[in-house]
């Protein structure tokens, strides 16, 4: 049809992987040459050429995906880590070459897939944002005519003239957005970089893309993990697992989709649950989480948790050396993916320290305001003001929430409000 602006078919991605055996990761002046001595003895025996070669293995990233996206839609993609998002973003903005099938697009593409995309580092803000328009195929005066919009958005003014070297990721992605967004791409393209951003940003780039969607009729593909942005951005989605589309329609049944086949572990309160299994997403092993525990702190009631009653989590967490945490927090979402709590150690104004090896960290919440039902629990390690994700999980595992009469009991009400009371550290 006119109005559809991509088109794939039957689209596969492969990669080839060598084994190599423990020990041969070129560390050492013996190793080296003990893998060049093998080399050349491959070289001299057809034989063993033959069998090293068939020590390579293939993995397909992609495999026969399709589906068309029509004009000013808002598509979301999304499926666990390895699903093949990236890859697949990667294959639509000609950065990777797909191994089959075929890629129709109709229109100028913008593509946002991580920190720096498209940045010559030596080069200062001014002079990659005319470096990206021409890249985009605009006129030094159309780049001209954009040029205050996006500095305005990106609020870099004051480093305009920096090498984008000396940016921090945060500083990165507002300046990369902005160019992105505003030098009218018929197509924008955004993986989950955002993340990178504060809540404020994040909400001014989720605005902005819905702005060029319904105003000016471009399409946006968007990848991330945050449902609530998904939710709030996108018309359509489009779910992967392993590399195969399993799923395609309107964002509220497909998010369902997702967040009921997401969760991986059912947990039972006051136990340490092993996150090791957990689909997560670790940027760094600097500082990950290694096990959590929740409980009501309540014994009468199993230690399971209820409306209107305190919860207590329990987070251990592994650092590789003793570093400064601007925030650590615990998130509850519904079945539907919509973020309800936000329990995070940022509203104390508070930089915790992390000792080096195992930290014990309590959060807890002082009257959990939901009601009985099934909700989902995730977590965050960041530094927001170096711009650093540690270790983030949206969907880790299921909490069932109770409803019971606490005087009945015995329990005394908590204090009205949503609080973090404390929040401590344990040394192990």
């Amino acid at each position: 049809m006119s109005d559809t602006v991509i088109r794939v078919e039957n689209l596969a991605k492969k990669y080839v992987l060598g084994h190599q055996e423990e020990g041969s990761s070129y560390k050492t002046f013996r190793g080296a040459m003990t893998n060049a001595a093998k080399s050349l003895g491959n070289a001299l025996n057809p034989r063993a050429k033959k069998e090293a070669k068939g020590s390579k293995g293939e993995f397909w990233a992609l495999k026969d995906v399709s589906f068309e996206i029509k004009q000013g839609e808002r598509v979301g993609f999304l499926g666990r880590n390895g699903a093949g998002k990236s890859t697949l973003l990667k294959v639509l903005s000609r950065i990777t070459e797909p191994t089959s099938g075929s890629i129709r697009i109709k229109g100028r593409v913008a593509s946002l897939l991580e920190v720096g995309t498209g940045f010559h580092p030596e080069l200062t803000g001014r002079e990659n944002i005319f470096l990206n328009g021409a890249i985009l195929g605009m006129s030094r005066e159309e780049i001209k005519s954009k040029f205050d919009e996006i500095v305005d958005f990106a609020e870099v003014e004051k480093f305009l003239d920096t090498p984008v070297k000396r940016y921090s990721s945060g500083m990165y992605v507002r300046l990369a957005f902005a160019v992105a967004a505003h030098l009218e791409p018929e197509i924008l393209i955004v993986d989950e970089v955002l993340a990178v951003g504060d809540a404020q940003f994040q909400k001014k780039c989720l605005g902005k893309m819905q702005e060029v969607s319904k105003d000016q009729g471009r399409t946006v593909l968007f990848v991330s993990h945050n449902m609530d942005a998904i939710q709030r951005l996108c018309s359509q989605c489009v779910m992967l697992e392993r590399g195969r589309v399993t799923a395609q329609g309107d964002t509220h049944s497909i998010v369902m989709r997702y967040m009921s086949n997401n969760s991986t572990i059912q947990a039972s309160p006051n136990e340490w649950i092993d996150v090791s299994q957990v689909n997560r997403r670790i940027v760094s092993r600097e500082a990950h989480l290694v096990a959590v525990q929740y409980s009501s702190v309540n014994e009468a009631v199993a230690f399971q948790p209820y409306s209107n009653g305190a919860l207590e989590f329990l987070l251990a967490i592994e650092s590789d050396s003793v570093r400064a945490i601007g925030s650590i927090a615990v998130t509850i979402y519904d079945k539907f993916g919509t973020k309800l709590v936000n329990a995070d150690s940022l509203s104390l104004g508070e930089i915790i320290t992390l000792e080096k090896g195992k930290n014990i960290v309590k959060i807890r919440i002082k009257k959990l305001y939901l009601n009985s039902g099934i909700y989902i629990v995730g977590w965050w390690v960041s530094d927001p003001l170096i711009g650093t994700v540690f270790d983030f999980a949206e969907s880790a595992f299921e909490i069932q929430v109770i409803n019971l009469q606490a005087e009945s009991l015995g329990i005394k009400p908590e204090a009205d409000g949503f609080v973090i009371c404390d929040v401590e550290f344990l040394r192990v």
